[in-house]
C-alpha cells in the first residue's frame, strides 16, 4: 500500500483538519473572550504557538494510535480484521463539521454582532507619534516633544480631519506596538512619525506619513534647515501631510488662528514656552516650579505671547490647588488670574485662554460663566477634547448627567486612552443607573491604568449599587493600598453583616485622610443611613473645597436625602440646583 493511502487509511488526513479547525476555534474564542477578563496579550500569542508546535505530535499520534472498542491502541497491535478505521473515519468527519460550523458561527458573530457597533475608523484621520529626539541630549526632549505637539495643533486646522490630541498619541512614544495596532488603539486610519536632531543652528527632521492598516509609506521626506528658519519648515511639513491626505484648512478663520507660535516669532521664546510645556506635563510639584521659570521667560522675550501667559496661569493654579495652602495658594491664585487676564486681552479667541479661565470660574462656583467660556474654547477649537469634557463636567455638576455623557464620549473620538476620560463616563452612567454600562466604562480605565486605585474603587462603588455585598468587597480588596481602597472597603462593608468591621471601615478614613477624602466620608455616611454626618461632612468638604464637590448631583448615595430641606440648603450656598436628573438609590 502507497504511503498516500497509508496515511488515509489511518485517518491522519482527517486528524490534520480536525486538529487545525480546533486551534483555529480555539484562537478565535481566546481573542474575544480573553479581553473582557483583561488577561494579557501575550496569552493568546503563546497559544497559538503551542497549537503550532502541537501540530506534527497530533499526526505522529493519528499515524501510530487508533481509536478501538476498547480504547486507544498502538496500530500496529490491532488486527487488520478488527480495525474500524472506516467508522472512525466518519465519526471524524461528523466531529469536524461541527467544528466547522461552530467557527463559522462564531466568524459571523464577531463580524455582524460583536463588531457592529464598532466605530469605522475613517482614511481623514490621524495621530501624531512623538517624535524620536536624536540630538544626543536628553535635555532636549522638549524640543521633540514640543514640534509634535506643533503638528498635533496645525493639523488640527483642516476641516474634516480627525487629529488625535497629545495624551493619547503620546503614550506610543518608544512603543514596540506595529502600526496596525496602534491604528486601531486610537482610531486612525495614518500614522505621522519621525525624529528631529538640533545641533547648534541647524536642525533636521525626518518625516514619514504610514498607512496604519499595512505599515505602508504614503509619504516621506528629510529637511535639513537652519533653526531660524524652524516656523516655515514646520509649515511644509504640514502642508505636505495635508496634500498627502486630501484635505484643505478650515473654513472658518477663527479655528485658524489657533497656534503655540508667539507674535514676534522669536525663537528663544518658543523654545522657552516648550519648556514650560514640556515640565507642566510631568506634574510634579518641582516640574511645575520649572514650567513657571520657563513661562516667566518667554513672557519676558515676548510680552505678548498670550499662550505663554496662559500656561503661567495654569501652572500657578494647579501648583495651588495640588500642593499649597494658606497665603501661599492664595497669592498663586491672585497672580494666575492676573496671568490669564492678560492673555485675553491680547487674544480674546485664544482657546487655550478661555478653557483654563472656564477652569478657574469654576472653582468659584461661577457656573454660568465657566459655561460660557467653554462654548467659546469649542467655538474657537470645535474639536479640543479638553474643552469637550471640562463642559460635560459642568453639566454634570449642574445635574445634567444625560447631556455629560454624549461630550465625554466625544472627548474620547480624540482622546481615546485618557482613562479619566472613561472614569468620568462610568459614573455619569452610573447615575442613570446603567450599571453594566458603567462597568464597561471603568474596566476600560483600570486596562489603561491598572495601577490606579480610583478606578479599582469606582469598580467597587458599582458593585454596591447592585446591591452585591461580597462582589463589592472582593473589588475593595483588590484596590491598590492607599486611600481609595480605604474608601471602597468602608462602602463595601456598610452593605454587609458585619456591622463592627463596617464602623472600622469607617474610622480608618476619617482617621487617615479626613481633609482629603471628605467627599467620600459623606459618601459613607449616606449609604450608612446617618443624614446628619452626611450633611456635616459635605460641610467640610465645601471648606476644603472638595472636587468630589463636582460630583454631588449625580451621587446616587446623597440623593437619597434630597428632600432634606438641607439639601438643598446646601446646593444653593454652592450656587447649584437642587434637581437633577440623576436617580438615587432608593
Amino acid at each position: 500500500m502507497s504511503l498516500l493511502a497509508e496515511l488515509r487509511r489511518r485517518n491522519v488526513y482527517r486528524a490534520a483538519v480536525l486538529y487545525a479547525a480546533s486551534a483555529w476555534l480555539l484562537v478565535q474564542v481566546a481573542t474575544q473572550v480573553f479581553p473582557f477578563f483583561h488577561i494579557a496579550e501575550w496569552v493568546v500569542r503563546w497559544i497559538v504557538v503551542a497549537a503550532v508546535i502541537g501540530f506534527p505530535f497530533a499526526l505522529l499520534f493519528a499515524w501510530f494510535y487508533e481509536w478501538t472498542p476498547q480504547g486507544i491502541q498502538r496500530e500496529s497491535e490491532v488486527a487488520p480484521e478488527a480495525s474500524i478505521t472506516r467508522q472512525t473515519g466518519r465519526k471524524l468527519d461528523r466531529l469536524i463539521f461541527v467544528v466547522m460550523g461552530v467557527a463559522i458561527v462564531l466568524l459571523l458573530t464577531d463580524r455582524f454582532v460583536l463588531r457592529k457597533d464598532a466605530p469605522a475608523i475613517s482614511d481623514n484621520s490621524i495621530a501624531v507619534l512623538p517624535l524620536t529626539n536624536e540630538s544626543g541630549d536628553k535635555d532636549q526632549q522638549f524640543f521633540s516633544d514640543g514640534l509634535s505637539e506643533n503638528f498635533i495643533v496645525a493639523l488640527s486646522q483642516f476641516s474634516g480631519l480627525k487629529v488625535i490630541g497629545r495624551n493619547s498619541s503620546f503614550q506610543f512614544r518608544d512603543a514596540k506596538d506595529d502600526s496596525k495596532s496602534i491604528g486601531q488603539k486610537l482610531g486612525v486610519a495614518t500614522l505621522l512619525e519621525g525624529s528631529v536632531q538640533r545641533a547648534g543652528d541647524a536642525v533636521r527632521i525626518s518625516a514619514e506619513l504610514i498607512r496604519a492598516a499595512d505599515g505602508s509609506t504614503m509619504w516621506t521626506q528629510r529637511y535639513d534647515r537652519p533653526y531660524k528658519d524652524l516656523f516655515a519648515l514646520q509649515d511644509d511639513i504640514t502642508q505636505s501631510v495635508a496634500a498627502a491626505l486630501k484635505t484643505k484648512l478650515l473654513a472658518n478663520d477663527t479655528a485658524a488662528t489657533q497656534t503655540d507660535r508667539p507674535p514676534s516669532g522669536n525663537l528663544d521664546a518658543y523654545s522657552a514656552y516648550l519648556q514650560g510645556k514640556f515640565y507642566f506635563a510631568r506634574s510634579s510639584e518641582a516640574d511645575w516650579r520649572k514650567a513657571l521659570e520657563h513661562y516667566a521667560t518667554a513672557t519676558q522675550i515676548d510680552p505678548r505671547y498670550a499662550l505663554a501667559w496662559v500656561g503661567s496661569s495654569h501652572a500657578r493654579a494647579w501648583l495651588a490647588a495640588q500642593y499649597l495652602g494658606g497665603a501661599e495658594a492664595e497669592r498663586l491664585n491672585t497672580q494666575a488670574r492676573s496671568d490669564l487676564d492678560t492673555a485675553l486681552k491680547l487674544e480674546p479667541n485664544l482657546a487655550a485662554a478661555r478653557m483654563v479661565r472656564g477652569e478657574v470660574l469654576t472653582l468659584d462656583f461661577d457656573w454660568s460663566g465657566a459655561e460660557a467660556e467653554f462654548r467659546r474654547a469649542l467655538q474657537f477649537e470645535p474639536n479640543n477634547s479638553d474643552a469637550l469634557e471640562n463642559l460635560g463636567v459642568l453639566f454634570g455638576t449642574l445635574g445634567h448627567p444625560e447631556q455629560a455623557i454624549p461630550l465625554v464620549q466625544r472627548s474620547l473620538i480624540t482622546d481615546p486612552l485618557r482613562p479619566g476620560g472613561f472614569l468620568l463616563l462610568a459614573r455619569y452612567l452610573a447615575s442613570q443607573d446603567h450599571l453594566d454600562e458603567a462597568e464597561q466604562s471603568i474596566r476600560k480605565a483600570i486596562a489603561l491604568q491598572p495601577v490606579a486605585g480610583i478606578f479599582d474603587a469606582t469598580l467597587a462603588v458599582i458593585e454596591v449599587q447592585r446591591g452585591d455585598a461580597q462582589a463589592a468587597l472582593a473589588e475593595a480588596e483588590r484596590t491598590l493600598p492607599g486611600n481609595w481602597q480605604d474608601y471602597a472597603l468602608a462602602m463595601a462593608q456598610q452593605i454587609g453583616n458585619d456591622r463592627a468591621a463596617a464602623d472600622a471601615a469607617l474610622r480608618q478614613v476619617i482617621d487617615k485622610d479626613a481633609d482629603g477624602m471628605a467627599f467620600q466620608i459623606a459618601q459613607v455616611q449616606a449609604l450608612r443611613g446617618d443624614p446628619d454626618q452626611a450633611f456635616a461632612w459635605l460641610d467640610h468638604a465645601f471648606a476644603n473645597r472638595d472636587p468630589g464637590l463636582q460630583f454631588l448631583l449625580v451621587d446616587r448615595f446623597l440623593l437619597r436625602y434630597q428632600g432634606d430641606p438641607r439639601f438643598a440648603a446646601f446646593c444653593k450656598k454652592m450656587g447649584l440646583p437642587a434637581t437633577t436628573t440623576a436617580k438615587a438609590l432608593p
